[in-house]
């Protein structure tokens, strides 16, 4: 095939096209306007979230809650290692101490046991980032238990996991602050954008006056805070609410493709599939792989195969304990047998799971992948 297997490419649902029609006829180009505000109450009637913010990224989304969490220099904070960096860096943006806490095997998200142990070294952190990696959902009911004993806020990192469930729930709803990514890999796509979402009126709008560079009610520019550039513009919304329309869709769609994946390799003992853990729907936003230890294969050998044949592949989010920049913050793990995080990270892929890709093309991936064993 000559055509490019994209790994997870932004797909147009139809609409999104006359949102943005509207926004240029009303000349409302701005960070501000109807599409902002109907995205914004969309979000909320699909999650259940009462209070919504749009912002320009996930990482604005997550450097905004993190603050009014009250993190500041020096505190600690505890943050789930496997992810991606975006997860943590806002709280170095606000000079905060990372400690890094391993997963659990059962949903790849952070491990309660070792959340728990790192409370025993480091008993007053700030705040908790849990992430749900690949769509997959952390186990909230026992890390929302260790969290209220000990009094500590926690910031839900959804970017990944728009239209997944914990127990019938949607993610989005199990953080003091809970934040969604609309990168242009996402499940759905605002082109660029995020979206911060609280039950707390006071906490929404505190935010949305530090997103808009904190000006005072003054008639003149007045600030007393330091502010950002933060807003979603209305053309960015428009996209996302024609997206937000096609999400159910999107969702069924990715777990399709992840069943093809399952199925077809259930054959081959070397390979296992990201689990999904009992109490969670994951929205598979990208299906992900595992080699068996002392595996022929490795994961880059199929990265690279898969390259040569024009098709997009990557490897598994590099834990955030093992980055360069990081090397010198604390871990915390309790396996026997060391990370949970990075024995995943050495024998995982993650494959093509672009909604637009036909079965004539997964079936494609999948023979090239079974020809290698």
């Amino acid at each position: 095939m000559n055509k490019r297997i994209y790994l997870s490419s932004p797909h147009m649902g139809g609409k999104e096209k006359q949102y943005i029609e509207e926004a240029f006829a009303t000349n409302w180009i701005a960070p501000l306007g109807k599409n902002v505000n109907e995205f914004e109450k969309e979000m909320c009637l699909y999650t259940g979230r009462q209070h919504a913010l749009a912002l320009s990224s996930g990482t604005a989304a997550i450097h905004l809650g993190l603050r009014y969490l009250g993190v500041q220099q020096g505190d600690i904070v505890f943050c789930q290692s496997f992810t991606f960096i975006a997860s943590c860096n806002p709280a170095v943006y606000l000079g905060a101490n990372l400690v890094f806490i391993d997963s659990e095997k059962e949903s790849w998200n952070m491990c309660p046991k070792a959340l728990k142990k790192a409370y025993e070294k480091y008993p007053n952190p700030k705040a908790i980032i849990v992430v749900n990696l690949y769509g997959m959902p952390a186990d909230y009911d026992k890390v929302i238990a260790i969290a209220k004993q000990k009094g500590t806020p926690i910031l839900e990192d959804a970017a990944e996991s728009l239209g997944s469930t914990y127990k019938g729930v949607h993610t989005g709803n199990f953080g003091d602050i809970s934040v969604f990514s609309f990168n242009g890999n996402k499940i759905i796509t605002t082109s660029g954008g995020g979206m911060a979402m609280v039950n707390d009126e006071k906490a929404k709008n505190k935010m949305l006056f530090w997103a808009t560079q904190a000006r005072e009610s003054f008639p003149w520019y007045q600030h007393q805070e330091i502010g950002y550039n933060y807003r979603l513009s209305n053309i960015c919304a428009g996209i996302g609410r024609g997206q937000l329309a096609v999400l159910d869709k999107r969702v069924e769609q990715k777990r399709a493709i992840f069943d093809r994946y399952k199925e077809a390799f259930s054959t081959i003992d070397e390979i296992e599939m990201m689990p999904e853990a009992p109490f969670s729907c994951s929205n598979r936003w990208l299906s992900c792989m595992t080699l068996k230890s002392g595996c022929k294969v490795s994961a880059m050998d199929i990265i690279n195969m898969l390259e040569k044949n024009n098709i997009e592949a990557r490897p598994i989010w590099k834990p955030m304990h093992t980055q360069p920049c990081f090397k010198d913050n604390d871990f915390i793990c309790v396996e026997p047998s060391g990370s949970v995080s990075e024995d995943i990270f050495s024998r995982g892929l993650c494959l093509p799971s672009d909604t637009k890709m036909t079965m004539q093309e997964q079936d494609y991936v999948i023979e090239l992948i079974k020809e290698m064993f």
